[in-house]
């Protein structure tokens, strides 16, 4: 499922840059930050691959009685995220080397003291030495390869 909107496209791993996560502790919740990350870096085996994440953390939480959806988008995101050729999604969630993610910080703190910086779903691109992607990459920018997850139903 692709979540439309420019905002949704930017999220690109927003919890990518918190050091921990909470933890999916009741069926009555409709949003959550993985409490685990896939282990590939920002390759999530795509959006496919995301939502399933998701759904296997809410069903060992108590909460698989719903449908749970990674909170990404992919680069076509109906136009609204980024001009054609500049990607912010690891290519579309699949790279664990080459790429960007733009990652935010839950806890707000961001790496700067502007606006942006202190986002909690577009605050700055993923870097590092094995090319933006890696779940290396992902640590030097703050973040442990978390992303938050919602209810569909």
């Amino acid at each position: 499922m692709q979540v439309p909107g420019w905002f949704l496209a930017t999220v690109a791993l927003s919890a990518l840059a918190i050091g921990g996560a909470a933890e999916a502790q009741q069926s009555g919740m409709s949003f959550f930050v993985t409490s685990a990350g896939i282990g590939k870096g920002a390759d999530l085996g795509g959006i496919e691959g995301a939502d399933r994440h998701c759904q296997q953390l809410a069903q060992a939480a108590g909460a698989g009685g719903r449908t749970w959806h990674a909170y990404l988008s992919t680069q076509a995101a109906d136009g609204k995220a980024f001009p054609p050729g500049e990607d912010k999604t690891c290519k579309n969630w699949t790279s664990s080397t080459q790429g960007t993610a733009i990652v935010g910080h839950i806890d707000r703190q961001g790496i700067g003291d502007d606006e942006a910086a202190h986002s909690w779903n577009s605050s700055h691109p993923s870097r590092g030495p094995d090319g933006g992607c890696s779940q290396a990459d992902l640590r030097s920018t703050g973040g442990a390869g978390l992303f938050y997850c919602f209810a569909a139903n």
